[in-house]
């Protein structure tokens, strides 16, 4: 049994109007279950969470926007991730479940991470059946279901919906990264699979504001979005979805998770692109 609740839904500000814009942390989370039962050093694992990120955007209720965030870390499981994405050698016993392998499965970091970013082993054992099928009911299908909730909610009152899926990225690629090791990236990288998960307009505004803040900024290079994004993103229905990848060595130190002193800027500056982002959906 998980002794914390999994989820966290930040909800429009009573003061304000709530907007069909819907922000969600999958991979922000620093509660680490009792039973995990990982094998490696704690501080090299929180090299797998996208620390802050949730905090970064905090200004998103104030301005109407809803913000969802795991509590639990995506290397205890991933919800961005299909529950077929597994690779069965894992797991002591045999899984009842259908599998379909992803690339991210077969580097290790699939819906259960075997390895962390750097390819060293997360644990020293096989995971039983039982216990993953538990991190599925107690944290995996929560979050889901909290995050379609919220999504399903505002576009059924504003006929629209725009979704960002918000993550962080190391500076450089790492090892099992797909991309040559050490290359570096933007300071943001907009995925929005190829123009499949959101109108055009919406790509290029978040392009536009954060290259107003003075920002690098990649689109679906080499971050295309993975699940949430494609599975919320069905522009031709109006609704609207886009990941966010916010480059690690703006806001803090990589190796301590602690914020740097460039933290507060970057918070500030995310708080304005979010006006922008409010004003342009309350407007298309």
């Amino acid at each position: 049994m998980l002794e914390f609740s999994p989820v966290r839904v930040l909800a429009p500000a009573p003061h304000v109007a709530a907007i069909p814009l819907v922000l969600d942390s999958p991979h922000s989370g620093q509660r680490y279950p009792a039973n995990f039962g990982f094998a490696c050093d704690t501080q090299h694992l929180r090299k797998a969470e996208d620390t802050d990120i949730d905090d970064l955007y905090a200004a998103a209720p104030s301005l109407g926007a809803t913000l969802v965030c795991a509590e639990f870390p995506r290397s205890y499981i991933d919800p961005n991730r299909r529950i077929e994405d597994v690779d069965p050698e894992m797991f002591d016993g045999r899984w009842p479940r259908a599998v379909d392998p992803s690339p991210k499965t077969k580097s290790g970091i699939g819906l259960i991470w075997r390895v962390l970013d750097d390819g060293s082993p997360i644990y020293a054992r096989r995971l039983s059946v039982a216990e993953v099928e538990a991190r599925i009911t107690d944290c995996y299908e929560p979050y889901w279901r909290a995050l379609t909730e919220t999504i399903d909610a505002q576009y059924r009152t504003h006929q629209k919906v725009f979704h960002i899926n918000c993550h962080s990225m190391p500076e450089k690629a790492s090892a099992i990264s797909w991309v040559k090791a050490g290359t570096p990236f933007a300071d943001i990288v907009l995925g929005d699979r190829d123009g499949s998960t959101c109108s055009p307009d919406f790509t290029h505004l978040l392009r536009g504001v954060f290259t107003a803040e003075g920002l690098s900024v990649a689109i679906n290079d080499p971050y295309k979005g993975v699940e949430l994004v494609k599975r919320f993103g069905k522009p031709n229905e109006n609704r609207h979805s886009i990941q966010v990848e916010i480059n690690r060595r703006l806001y803090m130190n990589e190796a301590t998770r602690e914020r740097s002193a460039n933290y507060a800027n970057l918070q500030a500056a995310l708080g304005r692109v979010l006006e922008r982002v409010a004003g342009f959906v309350a407007t298309a």
